[in-house]
């Protein structure tokens, strides 16, 4: 009669189910952010600037690969529990696929940069805003988006193109790394400039007058900050790495957890404690209502299994 293993490992387990989670948590914030198509009836109805018009379509155009990168990685999760397994030649083409159109979507965000950067004189017309209004769009939309519209694709592209099977990891690892590290940082320049523009138009009282508020940009401020140096400190330390088995998946773990707490503490932040006296048209309208990586908070269910699981497992 076979005995059976013990040491086998089960095919549940907490990984795979994060991955899944994260997968839906992708494909539901970028579906909403795909058929949430107000601002089309606002253009019809009423007179918009150029440039707002053509950052938004662009975009737009964008985000239709971040939503079919969203339906292949949960369609492949769910092939994947269905027949508990894939190949290794299927799971690689698929990745790739993902990686590609995920780097697609950040290409667009270069002309939103553009217009960030551009003087005064050219966009005051057109953004009908006075010319103090200069700095606050260069500190969150032309710095950040001309970043990471070059930046992420350019370490997407290249991961994706090192993916292969029969090739040493070596150089998908590096890129992996380098990637992670750019999300890192693109995540703290956004957020950033929300909070210096915020602080600006509300005043240092919005964040003394309510301690959440003051927490969130510490968060913010400093400590994704923190974050995104240890992590290019961390690739920088890792970037030779041979193979899986010899990366410090805890550490890297522990980064994942991190960035999925700082986007979960925001949302659950104005669910807990919003209210209209709260309320800014600057920060909480940028990350509730135009913040399309809120996908993110999901991030610590990938995080714990990575942080505790076994070294040579």
């Amino acid at each position: 009669m076979p005995v059976k293993n013990m040491a086998e490992p089960k095919f549940y387990s907490p990984l795979k189910i994060g991955l899944l989670i994260v997968a839906i948590a992708y494909f539901l914030f970028t579906f909403h952010a795909m058929f949430t198509l107000s601002w089309i009836g606002e253009y019809i109805a009423e007179s918009v600037s150029f440039w707002i018009l053509i950052t938004d379509i662009t975009a737009s155009f964008g985000l239709i690969f971040r939503f079919i990168a969203s339906i292949i990685a949960v369609a492949t999760m769910v092939f994947y529990f269905a027949k508990k397994g894939l190949s290794e030649t299927t799971t690689y083409k698929v990745l790739k696929w993902i990686l590609v159109l995920e780097a697609i979507y950040w290409v667009p965000l270069i002309v939103s940069g553009v217009w960030g950067v551009l003087p005064v004189s050219v966009t005051a017309t057109d953004y009908a805003l006075p010319a103090q209004f200069y700095l606050p769009l260069l500190i969150t939309t032309g710095i950040p988006c001309l970043v990471s519209s070059i930046a992420i694709p350019i370490a997407l592209f290249k991961l994706a193109s090192k993916l292969n099977p029969n090739k040493p990891q070596k150089d998908a690892i590096k890129w992996g790394l380098i990637a992670g590290t750019s999300y890192v940082f693109v995540f703290w320049l956004n957020n950033t400039g929300m909070w210096i523009v915020t602080v600006m138009a509300e005043g240092t009282e919005y964040l003394t007058a309510y301690p959440e508020n003051l927490l969130s940009f510490a968060l913010t401020t400093i400590g994704l900050f923190a974050l995104a140096v240890f992590t290019a400190y961390f690739t920088k330390k890792s970037i030779g790495t041979e193979t899986l088995e010899k990366l410090k998946l805890r550490t890297i773990g522990a980064i994942i957890i991190a960035l999925g707490l700082y986007f979960l503490w925001n949302y659950l932040t104005w669910i807990f404690f919003g209210r209209l006296e709260l309320w800014s048209n600057w920060w909480y309208a940028w990350f509730l209502g135009h913040n399309l990586d809120l996908w993110a908070l999901s991030l610590p269910l990938v995080g714990l299994p990575l942080l505790f699981k076994l070294q040579t497992s």
